[in-house]
């Protein structure tokens, strides 16, 4: 018997690992630049990574239901993973007054790991 929840819930796991990996993979080569580098890198993906996190728990979180209810979720999981995201930039920006680049190079890294893991089929 299959369970799309669970299945959906091993998949959001599997892309959220790729994600931290690619975030510390981006931040690391920035280390080369300076600590503030590397910390807006990991700021960036990290901001990413646990928004997906957050996105998913949203949108796996009340289990089986309704259609309508369940693309409520999931749209509620993406808006708030982007809110998250774009927060994270600002204050990053503008608080705290990290490097741009390197922020957006670990957003990009992290966005494009979750289309990775999520394209390749094990």
């Amino acid at each position: 018997m299959s369970n799309p929840i669970a299945a959906g819930r091993r998949l959001a796991q599997r892309a959220v690992a790729w994600q931290a990996i690619a975030t510390v993979l981006v931040a690391l080569a920035f280390l080369v630049k300076g600590l503030p580098w590397f910390l807006a890198a990991l700021v960036g993906g990290g901001a990413v990574t646990l928004a997906a996190w957050v996105s998913a728990a949203v949108a796996l979180g009340g289990g089986v239901g309704p259609a309508g209810v369940a693309f409520a979720r999931l749209l509620m999981g993406m808006a708030l993973k982007w809110l998250l995201v774009l927060v994270a930039i600002v204050i990053a920006l503008g608080l705290f007054r990290l490097p741009g680049i390197p922020l957006m190079a670990g957003v990009i890294a992290a966005t494009l790991a979750l289309v990775l893991a999520n394209s390749i089929r094990r």
